[in-house]
């Protein structure tokens, strides 16, 4: 069964360059290296750059346990991480409803 989940955090202003490569770095790793991670996007907010929302749907459980299991998630944390304000990434875990995309 695919899980769908939501991440969403805010980072210090000075980080958000490093913090965006770190991110376009990190999903090009994993669109070479999870085939079970059907879609990640990472969206910036317009009008308030330091906030950052991630979109995944994971094939299984599996395939979710394996990307937070790879050492690409640890070097992705390692940076955003130490950037973080008003508390740690929220993730939230979502029920599709409907989509205009095939499945």
């Amino acid at each position: 069964m695919a899980i769908y989940q939501t991440a969403q955090y805010r980072v210090n202003e000075a980080s958000v360059d490093r913090v965006r490569a770190a991110i376009e770095e990190f999903v090009r790793y994993v669109e070479s290296n999870e085939p079970g991670t059907r879609m990640y996007r990472a969206w910036q907010q317009e009008g308030d750059p330091t906030r950052f929302v991630h979109l995944f749907i994971f094939e299984d459980d599996a395939a979710h346990q394996a990307h937070g299991a790879s050492d690409a998630v640890r070097a992705f944390e390692a940076v955003y991480r130490p950037e973080l304000i008003e508390g740690p990434v929220v993730f939230i875990d979502h029920t599709q409803v409907a989509t205009n995309q095939p499945d």
